[in-house]
């Protein structure tokens, strides 16, 4: 039987014009679908905004656990775009991910070599492996700017 390393709980009333809660309420947002006339201004979440900021939080960490490993240090910043498109096939919706890691303190093939096997050990990358269409790319850089 698989060990379970960690549970976290969310409960979402009324979709995408509603409220989300962590049951510690760590998490507690109102819902609003973006560009939703009379709500521009009000400071909402979507759940595109929350997968992005999941799948950016995690990968960041795993690039970095792939770099201790690989014993090398480095500071990063992963930035994330998660997409809402059209989905041709099957109709309605489907998603799209792109992430960006900048890197300091390691060449561009390293670099690039860290990122591939961030990608196979990231939980959120193995959960949207063949699911959706997720672009990867790393970026070496001298220092992280604000």
């Amino acid at each position: 039987m698989t060990k379970t390393i960690l549970t976290s709980r969310a409960t979402a009333v009324g979709g995408r014009d509603g409220k989300v809660a962590s049951d510690d309420n760590v998490i507690n947002l109102d819902l609003v679908m973006p560009g939703t006339k009379g709500k521009e201004n009000i400071p909402t979440s979507n759940p595109e905004q929350l997968f992005a900021a999941g799948y950016a939080a995690c990968f960041d960490g795993a690039f970095n656990l792939m770099a201790r490993q690989a014993k090398k240090r480095v500071e990063t910043r992963t930035n994330s775009e998660v997409s809402l498109l059209e989905d041709e096939e099957a109709g309605g919706v489907k998603i799209a991910a792109k992430l960006v890691v900048e890197v300091v303190g390691v060449t561009e093939e390293e670099a690039q070599d860290l990122l591939e096997k961030t990608h196979q050990f990231c939980p959120y990358s193995k959960a949207t492996r063949g699911n959706i269409d997720v672009d990867l790319s790393v970026k070496v850089v001298e220092t992280l700017s604000n």
